[in-house]
């Protein structure tokens, strides 16, 4: 098929670009490169620099190449940043979205799948491990925006047809997660420790559900199966809390480092673990990647980018 992928020079929409091209799709690539890496994009893509608010663009692109699916990975995804300025998390996550989904309506794609967040849309009070059946109650402007979108989603597959995958993921981690603008904590942490700093730990008593990348990505393509419209979360099940996973982190380091503590963020969840008991059903999902496994191939992807400069 022929599959766009908004965001496939970023973090997750790489490695799902990746796969795609492995099962023989042809596969396109509009980025902006605002937090993605060319460096990131497959050789055996198409890629676009592209800026989904550019509407016309966009449509030019979907009038000449006649996508089948769109894979739609682009996104504002600090969640610190969305509560300093929810506008620009809103221009970029919503209406930058709503752009992309009327071309999809337009040119009658087959199939839309949405990177959506299970991290940040069920909020505090939510049963753990949490599932897609839990009213969504996000506490940032960032989960407020996918929270959005998959309610316009809802709207364009009643009205107009739209067949669509939303996925919630967990907190994604692994090769390639930025630093800086991807702001993931395990990328953050590796980062500090590399450059031989101390991370800083905001509260540390919170629980997050940590999942790798590459599991994700099977998820993203195993999502392509699906024969109706629907809504999977994409985690472990497991809760670490930021302080164990600093010490797990640390032992890749021979235990040299000593955490900083502030207070925590406002607008992160206290707590947050996803059930995949939906995905398994429906689509046979389930992660394969143990988080020591997991952390131990990030540790040695960071030391390589590390020794040659490039971090």
């Amino acid at each position: 098929m022929k599959i766009l992928v908004t965001g496939g020079a970023g973090f997750i929409g790489s490695h799902i670009t990746d796969l795609l091209i492995g099962e023989g799709h042809n596969v396109f690539v509009a980025d902006n490169l605002s937090s993605g890496k060319k460096e990131n994009v497959n050789l055996k893509t198409s890629f676009f620099l592209l800026d989904l608010r550019e509407y016309e663009k966009i449509n030019e692109l979907f009038e000449k190449e006649k996508f089948d699916v769109v894979y739609h990975c682009a996104a504002q995804i600090n969640v610190r940043k969305s509560v300093a300025d929810p506008l620009n998390d809103a221009q970029i996550n919503i209406l930058a979205s709503l752009n992309l989904l009327e071309l999809c309506v337009k040119h009658k794609i087959k199939h839309f799948i949405f990177s959506s967040t299970g991290g940040a849309i069920y909020g505090d009070e939510a049963e753990i491990p949490s599932s897609e059946l839990f009213e969504a109650s996000p506490v940032s402007p960032y989960g407020c925006a996918k929270l959005a979108i998959e309610k316009y989603l809802n709207f364009y597959n009643k009205i107009y047809g739209l067949k669509f995958s939303c996925l919630r993921y967990a907190n994604v981690y692994g090769p390639r997660q930025d630093s800086h603008g991807e702001a993931g904590v395990i990328a953050v942490f590796f980062d500090n420790m590399f450059h031989n700093k101390n991370p800083v730990i905001f509260g540390g008593i919170q629980t997050r559900d940590f999942v790798y990348v590459e599991d994700v990505a099977r998820a993203n393509l195993l999502a392509l199966r699906d024969k109706k419209s629907n809504t999977y979360n994409v985690g472990t099940g497991k809760e670490t809390d930021i302080i164990r996973l600093f010490y797990k982190m640390n032992n890749l380091f021979g235990s040299k480092f000593e955490a900083e503590y502030k207070e925590k963020n406002k607008g992160e969840q206290l707590r947050s673990c996803l059930c995949y008991d939906r995905i398994k059903k429906n689509l046979g999902w389930g992660p394969e990647t143990k988080l020591d496994d997991g952390l131990e191939k990030s540790y040695f992807w960071f030391f390589n980018k590390i020794n040659k400069g490039a971090i």
